[in-house]
């Protein structure tokens, strides 16, 4: 994707502003880099390091923050759960350009100041919850602030407000559809539009929850290092592309390994740079979110940069002889077997000094089970020449997160 002017005077800008604030994190980043030399798109990617989540761990708890202490007004944290959690501090601007950011998401949409949105991930030091409320307020919207969990609630809130819109982890999204579907509450609910993120999420599950509640499914996409969710989303033209707001974000899709540009169209690693974030600007950090460039313009007629909905993440990867298996390599086998559902778990082990893996796939009522095993297990041996452990299961006996849900586990190394 070719860097603007713009947004290559703007970085500069923001190499010069860390440069002189005397942080020791981003003094010794720029020890050997004079901005004055970034003159192309080239300089940038030759001269400009990268940053991992292992350097915001090792900064903690406010080593990033590259403005005086009194202008903070907000931090948050990832919501990792290994090493030192990384704290993002956030000024003013920085929570108002976010929440530009997110109102933007909501309109591209089709939400308007008429619509009663229920947020339901978490609030706190996690950026979730109240970027999708700030992003409400902003668009002026109705706010019903329900937070995780509570699921009678949850239903009581989404039928006595009417609510329109209903934002959640696809896992969660899935487990209210089923509660809505199991007490025949469909015809009491206003929900028109799903405004979906923190996990990835398949074709299966999303056509199911659009088929029991009726309603338009968003991708969301955005992390805590960068603001948060709302740094990008799909538009009503409903295609599979996620605009990316190349105003505040300037991104980059890689080569995992390498660290150089793929082609567009290719899957790659998108690395981000913040353009104008003030308390804890990042350079070039290396995401581990898969997905690829659309470089077709799309019908909207929006010129933000899309990418594909995420694919997995590089440190998801998991190889099973000789092959490298993410969430969504499993799912496209899975959806190409008739009757099975959207929910499974797949479990890799070392038994017997061999590689092994099982997975464990509902199917939906009526379904002949033994078929579903024996086609899985084929068409997985025809298209990754291994043979799973295929247990089948009755649809809604896997269990249900109100969070994010962890769909492959690998125990090899534990």
């Amino acid at each position: 994707m070719k860097m603007t002017q713009v947004q290559l005077d703007q970085i500069k800008a923001q190499i010069k502003r860390v440069k002189a604030c005397g942080n020791p994190f981003y003094t010794e980043r720029f020890k050997n880099v004079n901005p004055d030399d970034i003159k192309t798109q080239q300089d940038f990617e030759n001269l400009v390091p990268f940053c991992s989540k292992q350097d915001l761990r090792d900064a903690y708890p406010l080593g990033l923050s590259s403005v005086p202490q009194e202008e903070i007004v907000r931090i948050h944290s990832s919501s990792g759960t290994t090493g030192a959690p990384v704290i993002i501090p956030y000024t003013k601007k920085d929570v108002e350009d976010w929440a530009t950011m997110f109102a933007r998401s909501y309109e591209l949409a089709g939400i308007t100041n008429k619509d009663r949105i229920q947020i339901t991930p978490g609030y706190g030091l996690w950026t979730a919850g109240i970027g999708f409320q700030a992003g409400c307020e902003k668009l002026g919207a109705m706010a019903i602030p329900m937070g995780p969990g509570n699921t009678e609630k949850q239903l009581q809130m989404m039928q006595d407000l009417e609510a329109t819109v209903i934002c959640a982890t696809s896992s969660y999204a899935l487990l209210l559809a089923e509660q809505v579907e199991k007490r025949d509450l469909g015809k009491n609910i206003k929900l028109k539009k799903g405004i979906i993120g923190s996990e990835r999420w398949g074709e299966k599950m999303r056509n199911r929850i659009q088929k029991i509640l009726g309603i338009e499914l968003y991708d969301i996409y955005g992390l805590t290092e960068c603001y948060g969710p709302g740094i990008g989303i799909n538009c009503t033209e409903q295609t599979e592309g996620i605009h990316i707001y190349d105003d505040y974000l300037y991104i980059e899709i890689l080569d995992p390994e390498t660290g150089k540009p793929v082609p567009d169209g290719q899957i790659g690693e998108i690395t981000l740079t913040t353009l104008v974030k003030e308390g804890a600007p990042l350079f070039r950090f290396r995401t581990h979110d898969l997905a690829a460039f659309i470089p077709e313009p799309c019908k909207c007629g929006r010129s933000y940069p899309r990418i594909t909905p995420i694919l997995g993440r590089s440190d998801d990867m998991v190889k099973i002889k000789g092959n490298i298996i993410f969430p969504s390599t499993i799912e496209e086998v899975i959806k190409t077997v008739p009757g099975t559902s959207s929910e499974y778990r797949a479990l890799i082990e070392h038994v017997e000094g061999k590689d092994q893996i099982t997975i464990t796939v509902e199917v939906e009522g009526g379904t002949d089970r033994s078929e579903v095993a024996l086609e899985l297990a084929y068409n997985f041996k025809q298209k990754y020449n291994f043979t799973p452990i295929v247990k089948v299961v009755g649809e809604g006996e896997l269990p249900r997160s109100e969070k994010k849900t962890k769909r492959i586990e690998d125990t090899r190394f534990n």
